[in-house]
Order: structure tokens, then C-alpha cells, then sequence
């Protein structure tokens, strides 16, 4: 079996070799947070110069102001007004970082006013809309204004994005971040806590509430949110439903036998949906080489082979494959170990943003921008022997490929903490001077 250090993200993809500088905007809160992080740690490993915004620290600025009591049309003002200051501080951020792109999380709080001032700028702008269009549909006022509109679906809302103007739609499927989403080795107490003969991880959507009404004759927890008011599942639900850290999620995938894994459908009375798009818990869960039981989906099978996934279409059939995988551990691990294999061959956020990148560098002229590199084709050769080797020392320090930029180099140095070195001091006041004369 494959580990997570079995990637190999330098060859990822292909067809853009240039190093982007972009800023990665997160959403406030949310199921599409960690996907903006595992964005971020994937951007970086591919060898590329990330900032981000960290909407999330705004988040409980914006929550108070429902706290004043103030009559909804002036509450709707105050937070329409909070957005727009958000936005002006992503610019601002802009301004400083230069970034070739800007990418956005679904949900993300990026105004329109602010994505026409980008477009004029000439800076890229993608969004990765990590939901189901039909049941989030704002994305038809927000996805014309961005140059780029990644999502998890196909038909018909490729198509209805052409309709309203979006010409730079791609299909990008979910993923899993292998250094993070990965197989652990669990103490005895942690084994206790999270283990379990089958869990499920996940909001108590209304078919899943019906559904799990049929497990109580197992040795079944519920984790997540979402699931208060239902004294049939009371006693399943953990931490009297508390959100999960994703450092929490692994290891309950780690420590259960079979996990779950229902898409959510607000029908209740279509328990199994059938629906198109693949949630991320099916690619994380694989990551983990934990066991899954998943409901069918359009989209699945071409992301994994038939022996690499366990799949159910009703509620009597996942029952039945309950009781075939439960006690034959052999059966298990036969099936996880060609699922992670596959994630880490095609399903990881590296391949996911390589892919995203090099869709933007072949239909965008000249992009990302080429900056000055400092080692490129034997550039800085001509310098002495201690500073070439105290350069390459401190990129590896700052976790920086041999062929970043200088103004790269640069924007790494300003955002350590701590006293600067001499060289460090050197390259500020380099840039300081480049910066004045150029």
C-alpha cells in the first residue's frame, strides 16, 4: 500500500511550468473551510507562492451584529456593509501580494463590485463551488463576474453556466490531502472513543435521519451536526453534536470498522438519492484506507474501478453489505487498499489545483506572470560560494523551490516573525531598491 509521502506532486500535471503567485480567499465558516486549507498546504507543495485571506477571523465580527436587535431591512444593510469592507480588504491584500490569481472558496466573501475591480486589474479570478447547484443557487449571481468557475458537477450545469455567460467553467471533482488524510495509528483510548462497528460522519440531513432510524441494532455512532430533536438517534449521536475537527474526522474513519457514507438529499422521502456529484468524505475515507459503504452516484465510477469502492442503491442492500463486510476484516482491506492507491495516483488536491492552473495558463495569454528567477539556467553562478550557499539555505528554510522569484523570496522573508538575518536584511533592502529604480 501506498503511504502518503508516495506522492510524487512534482509530477503532477503538465503544461504550465511557471510558479503562480495566488491568494487563496476563505469562506467564514463551513464545509468548504478545510477544502480552502487543503488548497493551500496542496498550492504549496506543488511549489507555488500562497497567501490567504483568512475570512474566518472576520466571522464572529459578523455573527454580532445579529446581536443588535435592529429590524431586518437595517440588518440586512449592516451586513450587506460589513461584506463590502471584506471585500475591500481582499483588495487591499491584492494590492500588497500581486498575486496571479485569486481563488475563492464557495461561499467566500468576495462582493461582485470587487470582482469587476479585479477583472479590470487584470487579475485572475477562479472560484472552486464545492456544492450541489441545485440546492445552493447563488452561485447564478456570483459565477459570471469570476474568470473562472470550478464545480463538482457536469450536465446540465456546465451548460447553465454557458447560458448566463460563464465561459471559463471546468469540471473539478473532489479530493483528499494524503499528508493529512491518511492511515494512523490510534491509541487505546482514542481507538475507544472513535471506534465503532459502523459510523457515520456527516449534518443530519432529512433522508439521513430516516435512514440511520433503522440502525439502533448496531453498534453505530452518529458524528456532526445537525441531528438535535430526534430521540430515536439521540443515543448515537457523539458529543451531543458538536462540528468535527478534521483532525477528529481521521481518526474516527481510522478507528471504524465500516463508515457510512449516505450523500445528503433534503428529500426525506428519497432516502438514497442517486444523485450526480461525489462528496469529499468518499476520497478522504479512501485516503485513510478506511472502509466505506457508499450510495451510488452518476459520477463515481469514472473516479473509481467497481473493486475499489462498495456501493449501495437502497437502504435493504446496505443493510445486506453490513452484515457481508462487518466481520471479514480480510475483505475490507482488500477493498481500501485499492482505493487509496487510486486517490493517491489521480485524487489528491495537488492534482486538483495543477489541473485548475493549467486550465487558466492555456486559456489566459501569458500567464502567470514570469518573474526574475534566482537560480534559473545557472543565474547567480558568478556569486561567492558562502552566499549561493546561504541563499539555498534559506529557501529550504522557507520551504521555497530553488526557482522562485526574488520578489517570492522577498514576500516569504516579510512574513517570518523574529529578528532579521543579514541576508534576509539584504534581499528587503534589494527589493526596497528594485522596487524605486525599475
Amino acid at each position: 500500500m501506498l503511504s502518503g509521502d508516495d506522492v510524487n506532486v512534482a509530477g503532477i500535471g503538465g503544461g504550465m511550468n511557471t510558479k503562480a503567485r495566488v491568494l487563496v480567499v476563505l469562506p467564514f465558516y463551513g464545509g468548504s473551510l478545510p477544502v480552502g486549507n487543503y488548497c493551500v498546504q496542496a498550492l504549496r507543495n506543488l511549489g507555488h507562492t500562497v497567501e490567504v485571506f483568512e475570512a474566518p477571523d472576520f466571522y464572529s465580527a459578523f455573527t454580532a451584529l445579529k446581536g443588535l436587535r435592529v429590524t431586518t431591512d437595517r440588518l440586512q444593510y449592516l451586513e450587506n456593509s460589513f461584506l463590502q469592507v471584506i471585500s475591500q480588504a481582499i483588495l487591499a491584500k491584492v494590492e500588497t501580494f500581486e498575486p496571479d490569481l485569486v481563488l475563492s472558496l464557495a461561499q467566500a466573501p468576495l462582493s461582485r463590485q470587487a470582482l469587476k475591480r479585479l477583472r479590470k486589474d487584470g487579475v485572475a479570478t477562479a472560484m472552486w463551488f464545492v456544492e450541489d447547484f441545485r440546492l445552493f443557487t447563488y452561485w447564478r449571481a456570483f459565477a459570471p463576474f469570476y474568470d473562472y468557475f470550478a464545480v463538482i458537477q457536469r450536465e446540465p450545469f456546465l451548460s447553465q453556466l454557458e447560458e448566463i455567460g460563464v465561459t471559463g467553467a471546468l469540471y473539478l471533482p473532489m479530493a483528499a490531502l494524503p499528508s493529512f488524510h491518511k492511515p494512523v495509528t490510534l491509541s487505546a483510548v482514542d481507538r475507544k472513543k472513535f471506534g465503532a462497528d459502523v459510523s457515520f460522519l456527516g449534518a443530519g440531513y432529512p433522508n439521513r435521519r430516516v435512514a440511520f432510524r433503522q440502525f439502533s441494532g448496531y453498534d453505530f455512532k452518529i458524528w456532526g451536526t445537525e441531528w438535535e430533536g430526534d430521540t430515536l438517534l439521540e443515543r448515537h449521536v457523539q458529543l451531543s453534536g458538536a462540528r468535527i475537527s478534521p483532525e477528529d474526522a481521521v481518526s474516527i474513519y481510522n478507528a471504524t470498522r465500516i463508515n457510512l457514507n449516505l450523500h445528503s438529499s433534503v428529500q426525506a422521502e428519497q432516502l438514497v438519492s442517486k444523485g450526480d456529484f461525489v462528496n469529499p468524505r468518499t476520497f478522504e475515507l479512501a485516503a485513510c484506507g478506511a472502509f466505506q459503504l457508499v450510495d451510488e452516484r452518476a459520477l463515481l465510477p469514472e473516479l473509481f474501478n467497481y473493486d475499489e469502492m462498495v456501493t449501495f442503491e437502497s437502504l435493504e442492500e446496505l443493510h445486506e453489505l453490513i452484515a457481508e463486510y462487518l466481520h471479514d476484516e480480510d475483505a475490507r482491506q482488500s477493498m481500501v487498499a485499492k482505493a487509496r492507491e487510486r486517490v493517491l495516483k489521480e485524487h489528491t488536491y495537488e492534482h486538483r489545483m495543477q489541473t485548475l492552473l493549467t486550465f487558466i495558463s492555456n486559456g489566459r495569454e501569458n500567464w502567470p506572470k514570469v518573474r526574475d528567477i534566482l537560480f534559473a539556467e545557472g543565474a547567480g553562478a558568478d556569486l561567492p560560494a558562502d552566499l549561493q550557499a546561504g541563499l539555498g539555505k534559506l529557501l529550504n528554510e522557507l520551504g521555497l523551490p530553488h526557482d522562485t522569484s526574488f520578489s517570492d523570496l522577498a514576500w516569504a522573508i516579510r512574513q517570518r516573525q523574529g529578528k532579521l538575518s543579514e541576508l534576509e536584511t539584504a534581499v528587503l533592502f534589494l527589493e526596497e531598491w528594485k522596487k524605486q529604480y525599475s
